[in-house]
């Protein structure tokens, strides 16, 4: 058996954000403002469920510029209050297992002075499933979204 290396496995997107980590923790955990980046436009949240604590549950139901709805469920891992957010859809809910687990995402928030170091971890269960993320568009996605996540925070 061959094992894969953390680096093999792992897409990460980082930002330096003028904005504090509070505010960048809120932008993730408060369903109405989630609503407001989480996509690249013009694609938009239709919901956003959250159930922040680990173990709790999350659903986000993404929707195409040609309304097909695409909904997401999860399940936070690792909760720290305006720091970290780790959460993964291998389960669905309350440790209810997924059909098909594809990703876990460590999100964190470091101050650096008056702004925030945010980086987006992005860990694959398999190399192929970490390529066809990358394919996929996660450094233009994640860029964008990463992009819309600093103009909201601006305004908060």
């Amino acid at each position: 058996m061959t094992l894969e290396t953390a680096d093999e496995l792992e897409l990460v997107l980082t930002r330096l954000i003028d904005a504090s980590p509070h505010v960048l923790f809120r932008c993730w955990t408060e369903p109405h403002l989630l609503k407001q980046w989480f996509v690249p436009k013009p694609w938009t949240i239709a919901e956003a469920e959250i159930d922040l604590r680990a173990g709790g549950a999350n659903r986000i139901v993404m929707r195409s510029p040609e309304g097909v709805d695409m909904p997401n469920r999860g399940v936070y891992l690792e909760v720290v209050a305006d720091r970290k957010l780790v959460f993964t859809d291998a389960y669905v809910a309350a440790w209810v297992p997924s059909e098909k687990p594809f990703m876990t995402v460590i999100i964190t928030f470091e101050p650096e002075g008056d702004q925030t170091r945010y980086t987006a971890r992005v860990r694959h269960w398999t190399k192929t499933d970490r390529d066809a993320h990358e394919q996929m568009g996660f450094h233009e996605g994640w860029g964008t979204c990463a992009d819309q996540l600093a103009e909201l925070a601006r305004t908060l």
